[in-house]
């Protein structure tokens, strides 16, 4: 197993500003396996607990290394199964990986889906509640594809919603895509959260999803998950592409 890491990028400034640790599975004989092979059998026989311990630790590790380099305005978000968030020693394991490595629990955002937040709505917020008391940054992902309660939404402890890359796809010439992820800016902008896009593979997606005020954004566009010795130079080279692009973008100052 090893990570690969995608750059998250402010929308205004053009600059990286996170990553996003993503497994891969390097398998002997069919080459790198991508987590959607696999994770499902993991969840399915419980060694999602060990391998997601596993990521959590190797992400703050890096992440670590990486601020200690120069690096200190990035964060690392990292994806929680629900068999993960739901395992009773959650807290733990996140309060460990944290101290092991000197981050800051500011520094980590966990990332969990929409569906899993809700699927027992009371029970997420007691361990929603931990997280967000230990410092830790909070993601609802895939947001606006699963079944939410405002009330419940309005009282969870998240930092941030992650616009599904199923909205973005069509963008800009899909008119319910782009009413839908206009409803969720607002939502988000009422909350005070930040809003996340990604799947962003187009400059036309990219400039539609800015000039709605999404506050940062990732994709293939930005920068694809590489392995985490590739990653600083990846960077720099999408920082530099970023601001090529938010330059040429119509009614942006050139100088």
């Amino acid at each position: 197993m090893l990570l690969h890491y995608q750059p998250k990028i402010d929308a205004k400034q053009g600059k990286v500003i996170g990553v996003e640790a993503l497994v891969r599975w390097n398998h002997p004989t069919r080459g790198m396996v991508a987590p959607d092979q696999f994770i499902p059998q993991a969840e399915r026989t419980g060694l999602i607990v060990p391998l997601g311990g596993w990521v959590l630790n190797e992400a703050c590790r890096q992440m670590s290394q990486w601020r200690a380099a120069g690096h200190r305005d990035w964060t690392v978000s990292v994806n929680l199964s629900a068999v993960q968030f739901n395992h009773p020693g959650l807290i733990k394991l996140v309060r460990e990986a944290l101290e092991r490595h000197a981050l800051e629990a500011r520094c980590l955002t966990l990332e969990i889906t929409e569906s899993t937040a809700m699927r027992d709505a009371d029970a997420s917020m007691v361990i929603l509640q931990q997280l967000d008391e230990m410092g830790v940054r909070i993601s609802i992902d895939d947001f606006g594809t699963g079944y939410s309660s405002l009330l419940y939404l309005k009282r969870l402890p998240a930092s941030e919603l992650k616009i599904d890359r199923g909205f973005v796809r069509d963008l800009p010439n899909d008119a319910e895509d782009a009413a839908i992820i206009v409803a969720i800016i607002a939502l988000g902008r009422t909350l005070n959260l930040e809003i996340v896009a990604e799947g962003v593979e187009t400059l036309e997606q990219r400039e539609f999803l800015i000039g709605l005020g999404c506050d940062s954004l990732q994709g293939f566009l930005l920068g694809r998950p590489v392995p985490a010795e590739q990653f600083l130079l990846a960077a720099a080279q999408t920082d530099a592409a970023a601001r090529r692009n938010l330059l040429e973008m119509p009614g942006q100052m050139t100088a």
